[in-house]
């Protein structure tokens, strides 16, 4: 089968690869449709080097047809629809039974210290080949995959993979008190969701701040005030620009969708870089116990956040040293909430709003390319260049 296999920095390349099979009686086999492009895998491309090997297989947002199922899975049937979540989980644990399937203890890969196993994420998340292939090994299908109709294509259905689980979770963590205001930083596929999830749920203002044009247009487009940090000269600017636009005080939540690769860091984008160039053991060591995370945007959002709200971080952070300004958080009593998103736990939330036919969220039209799977290479140049409108990519194997 064809696959988007990584071999170094900023070097993805679509090969032949072994076509997956069943390995283990949870097992499935599926027949991708759509994969997404995500900004965790711009990660891969750029800052986690050290942590992959060539020949890594890419993606984590898939939705296709059941081939094959193992003999343990009993709740799939060759020919059935299915969005299949990034994080691998066993939904009987104690994590998966209270809704936190990123740490589900069956899949944990303890090794690493890490949580439930992803797929196309590094060896820090299991070494999973992922989903940006013709076909997918899906371990755990027993609990994982969502069946969804036949009927509507594949985009009404695929961010439940990981957008909409995500920016839900976002939105979910932020604690937007009724009418409240929430800023947003990054205008990405999950910034911008999170801030039609917000307004859907009742937020009162939605600030939206992002360097790119073409993304504050799509947002203002929702109903999102936008704000162009590069009109501004620093980040007291913008943080005083932001609290004009909400009383004086500061938005009640912040939500930081950009992480660790934020602009404006340039103390955080040399260790990076420096990172980047030592040999694979050494550059793994680096990262696993310096602060390497560009923080920009995190600090952007504690300066702007109003005392007593709340900060909800769904943008990647890595560093394991990073500093924080902890006298800030602690006198300013802000609440601090992060991870990744617990898929399954969301799900029944967000179903209701892409069956019908009203499409509140505008999940039909969120993708702003649609490509082959031979064109990866250029689409994560595209992406992370931020070049012809590229918000999200969705894959067509």
């Amino acid at each position: 089968m064809k696959a988007t296999v990584w071999h170094g920095k900023r070097d993805v390349r679509v090969e032949e690869v072994p076509d997956p099979r069943v390995e283990e009686p949870t097992d499935a086999i599926i027949r991708v449709t759509s994969s997404g492009l995500c900004g965790s895998d711009l990660h891969l491309y750029e800052v986690l080097g050290p942590f992959m090997t060539p020949g890594d297989i890419l993606g984590h947002e898939p939705m296709g047809v059941v081939e094959e199922v193992g003999s343990g899975v009993g709740n799939l049937a060759p020919g059935d629809r299915v969005v299949v979540p990034f994080q691998i989980a066993c939904g009987r644990c104690f994590m998966c039974e209270r809704g936190l399937q990123t740490q589900c203890e069956t899949t944990q890969v303890r090794e690493q210290g890490s949580g439930a196993a992803l797929f196309g994420y590094t060896k820090l998340y299991g070494s999973v080949p992922g989903a940006q292939a013709e076909y997918l090994r899906v371990p755990r299908a027993d609990y994982g995959p969502i069946k969804v109709p036949e009927g509507p294509g594949d985009d009404r259905y695929l961010y439940l993979s990981d957008v909409l689980p995500t920016a839900w979770q976002a939105v979910e963590y932020a604690d937007i008190p009724p009418g409240g205001t929430l800023a947003v930083l990054g205008l990405g596929p999950i910034g911008d969701m999170a801030c039609r999830i917000a307004l859907h749920r009742g937020a009162g203002k939605v600030i939206g701040i992002d360097p790119v044009p073409e993304r504050r247009e799509r947002a203002r487009a929702r109903g999102v005030e936008t704000l162009d940090p590069t009109d501004l000269d620093d980040t007291e600017e913008i943080t005083a620009e932001v609290r004009d636009r909400t009383g004086g005080r500061g938005p009640d939540s912040v939500i930081d969708a950009v992480g660790m690769e934020a602009h404006g860091s340039p103390a955080g984008k040399l260790a990076q870089t420096a990172g980047g160039m030592l040999p694979g053991k050494l550059a793994e060591k680096v990262f696993t116990t310096a602060g390497i995370d560009r923080l920009a945007a995190l600090y952007l959002a504690i300066g702007m956040v109003r005392r007593g709200g709340t900060i909800s971080l769904s943008g990647v952070y890595g560093g394991e040293a990073d500093p924080l300004p902890m006298m800030t958080l602690f006198d300013k009593q802000v609440t601090l909430r992060m991870g990744q998103a617990n898929v399954r736990r969301w799900v029944p939330e967000i179903l209701p709003l892409i069956e019908g036919s009203q499409d509140p969220l505008g999940v039909d039209d969120f993708a702003t390319h649609h490509l082959p799977l031979s064109e990866a290479p250029r689409a994560y140049e595209m992406f992370q260049h931020k070049e012809d409108g590229a918000v999200k990519v969705v894959f067509r194997p």
